[in-house]
Order: C-alpha cells, then sequence, then structure tokens
C-alpha cells in the first residue's frame, strides 16, 4: 500500500512540478487524503528529493542543448552552451541567497494552507491578466537569445516562488512572459533552471536531515523514495513534452483558471476541517 502511494506521489509530482499549477498545493491536499506511514522528518525530505526524478527528465530531454560537449557541437557552439549555464546560474543567485537565509523562517510562518490557497487564486489571476492583455512584447523568440539581464529578472521572479502555492514554473513563467519571452522560451528556460535549484534545494533538506536523524534510513523509506522518483522522472518527461507542444498553440489562461478552482478548493476544504 505504500508503494502504491510513492506512486501516486511521483504522479502527481511529475505533472505539477512542471504545469504552472504549483506542486506545494497539490502534494498538501494529497498528503491530507493519502498519508504516507512515515515519520515528519522523512515525509519533510521525501517531498523535495522526489523532485530529483523530475530533474532528470529535464537532462534526459534537453541534454543535448544542456551538455557542452559531443552530438557534433563546434567550439562555437560549446561556447554558446556554456554561455547559456551562465545565465542559469545568474538567474539562481536571488533565490539561492534568500532561500538559504530565510528557509526555516519560510517553511515555520508560509506553509500553510490559507497561504498557498491564496497564491494558487492570486497567480491564476495573473496569468489570465497577463495573457488576455498580452502584457510583454515577446520579442526574445530563443533561449540563446536571453540576456543576462532578462535572466535576473526572472531570477527574481523566481524568489515568488518561495511562497508556497505560488510554483515556481509559474513565477518564472509569469516573469519571463511580462520581460518579452516567447510562451516556448519561458517554459524552456524554466526548465533549465529547475536542474540547480532544485538540486540545491533537495541537497539542503538532506543535509537539514542528517543533521537532526542521522544519515539513517529504513529499507521501507528507501523503496518509498526510489519509488517515488523514479514515477516522477517518467511522468515528467510525458508532461514536458505534452506543455512544449501545447503552448505552441494555446496559451496558459487554462492554467490560470484551474489554479483559481484549485486554490478555493483548497481554501473551504481547511476552513471546513
Amino acid at each position: 500500500m505504500e508503494i502504491l502511494k510513492a506512486i501516486l506521489f511521483g504522479i502527481v509530482e511529475g505533472i505539477t512540478e512542471w504545469l504552472p499549477i504549483s506542486s506545494t498545493g497539490h502534494m498538501i491536499l494529497l498528503n491530507d487524503f493519502i498519508h504516507l506511514h512515515v515519520s515528519d522528518e522523512f515525509y519533510n525530505l521525501f517531498e523535495v528529493v522526489i523532485q530529483l526524478g523530475a530533474i532528470l527528465a529535464v537532462v534526459l530531454l534537453y541534454f543535448k542543448e544542456i551538455f557542452p560537449w559531443g552530438f557534433g557541437k563546434k567550439k562555437e557552439e560549446t561556447k554558446k552552451t556554456f554561455n547559456l549555464w551562465g545565465k542559469i546560474l545568474v538567474a539562481c543567485v536571488p533565490a539561492a541567497i534568500i532561500g538559504l537565509l530565510f528557509d526555516d523562517w519560510l517553511d515555520e510562518h508560509l506553509y500553510n494552507s490559507i497561504v498557498v490557497s491564496l497564491m494558487l487564486i492570486i497567480y491564476g489571476v495573473l496569468f489570465i491578466v497577463i495573457e488576455s492583455l498580452h502584457l510583454g512584447k515577446r520579442e526574445t523568440k530563443t533561449v540563446e537569445a536571453i540576456t543576462y539581464r532578462q535572466a535576473l529578472l526572472i531570477g527574481i521572479f523566481q524568489l515568488l516562488a518561495l511562497i508556497p502555492g505560488t510554483s515556481r514554473s509559474g513565477a518564472t513563467i509569469i516573469g519571463g512572459l511580462l520581460i518579452g519571452l516567447e510562451r516556448k522560451v519561458a517554459a524552456e528556460f524554466t526548465f533549465f533552471l529547475a536542474i540547480p535549484v532544485m538540486a540545491g534545494a533537495s541537497l539542503l533538506k538532506l543535509v537539514k536531515y542528517i543533521l537532526d536523524v542521522g544519515f539513517i534510513f529504513t529499507a521501507h523509506e528507501l523503496i518509498i523514495l526510489g519509488v517515488g522518483c523514479l514515477v516522477a522522472f517518467i511522468v515528467s518527461v510525458l508532461v514536458i513534452r505534452f506543455l512544449i507542444n501545447y503552448i505552441r498553440k494555446h496559451d496558459f489562461k487554462p492554467f490560470g483558471y484551474y489554479r483559481i478552482i484549485l486554490g478555493f478548493i483548497v481554501l473551504i476544504y481547511f476552513l471546513m476541517n
């Protein structure tokens, strides 16, 4: 039964990590209905480290774009890849600084159903407004064309995702659209940005877990973690492909409506309980 639960958590993580609909909001609901029988410390670790499976999906699908060598790349192409990584790292700086300084405070004061539901609703409205008013000139047509200034601005927008319920992909995609990125470019840069951000978050949680509990895992816990990561990886591959194909012909408004509906469901459910 616990393995089946881990599979379900992996499915939800793989879907919600890449669609701009907040993985945190969905995980809170899922954990309330289908509670994993593990310690609170391990669940806090599981909830973050399961993202490693999702990261591997990006690495697999975009390996040619993000790996500097091979694939017949010429010297100029290798230079462009390193330049892309420079922009990704610049975009990581704001969240890395604020996240390290305020991670515990954010978990203690903002990780609750009210904040999550409000952020779901607010950013759902923002998606609808931005797409309806066609805000942002959408002049940046490729990831390579993103400037370091734009990368830093996207990194600042990513700070908003430190508030649970915002959605990391939602915050960076909204930021990308507002500063002139095409939808596909905003989504792909969000995928690339996830690699160091989510890997860093997973490492931070692992270090905290080891400091609090020690490097002690039961076979049961390792199986749950492994199954969750594997399922998140498989589902993420499918979802990333779907999203890129979807946004070639459609906008983000449906995700905005979904966020608003889910936000009210979360709010009503937890107020009633």
